[in-house]
């Protein structure tokens, strides 16, 4: 039964770290996306 809750925990962990991490990796994009239209704006 330890083990299980272990490795629960653990579990829950790494899923909370990694939505973090995503919603990182998300406005990175975002922030390239409004960079690159802005270039885009000011070559017209």
């Amino acid at each position: 039964m330890r083990k299980i809750v272990g490795l629960a925990v653990v579990t829950a962990a790494l899923m909370v770290s990694a939505c973090n991490t995503i919603e990182g990796a998300g406005k990175d994009v975002s922030s390239a996306g409004k960079t690159v239209a802005k270039t885009a704006d000011d070559a017209k």
